[in-house]
């Protein structure tokens, strides 16, 4: 079973069969950050650049508990990226639903290679079951962290369920400012997409703070 998550009211569990909200249907996603801003803020959008959700990370936090809305109003809040333990070098985040407090799955950080060689996540079901992951290239991912000036080089990861790759991530050039743009290739209809878009929330907002 999945490790316990807290909640102010109730305990997330894990989502049961159903259906996935159309908004996470997509094939297109860019997450954009917002310059100038004293913390993490990130734009959901969809293909025409229309705002489907906004997240502002907060400043002060034991563990990571980012909240995703409808937009900066932060009036409807629609899903969670909750770090499940204050000491995690791994980084494990619960992916949970607002409006239902169920868990859609979990991210999970493989700390030791993506400190020293490529960026690499883990991409679990709601019962902590690995099921894909979202890796970068190994040559890559070695010349972002020790070629002089690396840090500039965009990333460039593929997703995968079950062995097979779904959707692909591009990290956009950028001096000042963040984007992604996540192409989905054959992602299944099942498959929750805020589960991925987590991840690609937690590698701008947590993962730019490591390096």
């Amino acid at each position: 079973m999945a490790p316990q998550v807290a909640a102010p009211a109730q305990t997330a569990a894990p989502a049961t069969a159903q259906a996935v909200p159309s908004l996470w249907n997509l094939n297109f996603y860019r997450i954009r950050k917002k310059v100038l801003a004293i913390t993490g803020q990130y734009w959901v959008e969809d293909q025409a650049g229309t705002h489907l959700a906004y997240s502002k990370q907060k400043l002060l936090r034991l563990k990571e508990d980012i909240r995703v809305y409808t937009d900066e109003s932060m009036a409807r809040e629609l899903f969670q990226i909750r770090q499940t333990q204050i000491l995690d070098i791994w980084g494990t985040f619960a992916i949970v639903d607002s409006a239902t407090n169920a868990v859609l799955g979990y991210i999970r950080r493989r700390a030791l290679t993506s400190s020293f060689i490529a960026d690499e996540w883990e991409m679990r079901d709601p019962y902590n079951n690995l099921v894909g992951e979202i890796k970068e290239s190994t040559g890559r991912g070695l010349a972002r962290k020790y070629i002089p000036g690396g840090g500039l080089i965009p990333e460039k990861l593929t997703m995968t369920l079950g062995g097979q790759p779904i959707a692909t991530i591009n990290q956009q050039f950028k001096i000042i400012g963040d984007i992604w743009e996540i192409q989905c290739l054959n992602v299944p209809a099942t498959f929750d997409r805020r589960v991925f878009l987590g991840g690609v929330l937690l590698m701008g907002m947590v993962e730019r703070a490591r390096k």
